[in-house]
């Protein structure tokens, strides 16, 4: 079992690593600090496999805490500024996390992780078949599992996800979403929607009905054609 500390001064941050922790059943979380000073105290203490570190904190950075431990611990940086990257690899991190950091690719950081330290890594191929979304709240994170989602809504800064016969609004935009949802079920069908093809009962003129939700998704002129054409392989696709 591998395990780490976590320092972000953003509370929701930790909470979204600590629950990728616990999921993976590879990771166990010896301690979280939002404060950076504390978290230097709370690495020394427990001498964890790995620092899950944030860049930009108040007091210390994640630079100056990568540079006080001097190699004693590997670091996986987890920030939302993708300037930092190559100053985080001079310094030998083990990988760069750009926030919203997607399950997938907590894994595979783990995985870089195992193969550095000797540890057995996770397959590069591990799916989930569940996401965490943020909330309206901005808080509150939560579980989705991608099998009971049939429509996704885009709207502005947020996404509407149907499933299971409800709505939850999510602090997300389309395309965040629509690259972490599997490609083989999931579909952008308009600027403003992506549907899931096992879910579709039905199409009439420019929409798309599907099981579980009354509203309807959308069919753009500029996604009319693949979506169609995906239909169609449906269609001939052999009943297993």
């Amino acid at each position: 079992m591998i395990t780490c500390i976590i320092i972000d001064d953003e509370q929701h941050a930790i909470d979204l690593l600590s629950d990728y922790a616990r999921e993976s059943g590879r990771v166990t979380v010896l301690a979280t600090s939002t404060s950076p000073v504390d978290g230097l105290t709370l690495i020394r203490k427990h001498q964890p496999d790995v620092v899950f570190l944030d860049i930009q904190m108040p007091r210390l950075s994640g630079m100056n805490i990568m540079e006080t431990l001097q190699g004693r611990q590997p670091v996986i940086f987890c920030t939302a500024y993708a300037e930092f990257a190559s100053e985080a690899y001079d310094w030998d991190a083990v990988d760069y996390l750009l926030k919203p950091v997607r399950f997938e690719r907590f894994l595979r950081a783990i995985s870089k992780l195992g193969e550095r330290t000797g540890q057995t890594s996770i397959p590069d191929d591990y799916e989930t078949d569940y996401i965490f979304v943020k909330t309206e709240s901005k808080r509150k994170l939560q579980k989705i599992n991608i099998r009971d989602i049939v429509l996704v809504e885009g709207m502005k800064n947020y996404v509407c996800i149907h499933h299971n016969g409800t709505k939850t609004m999510a602090l997300l935009n389309l395309k965040d979403l629509e690259d972490r949802l599997p490609g083989k079920y999931f579909i952008r069908t308009h600027k403003s929607y992506i549907v899931n093809l096992p879910a579709i009962t039905g199409i009439t003129d420019d929409e798309i009905h599907l099981q579980q939700t009354t509203t309807p998704g959308l069919i753009g002129t500029a996604y009319r054609e693949v979506f169609m054409q995906r239909m169609r392989e449906k269609l001939m696709e052999k009943p297993k």
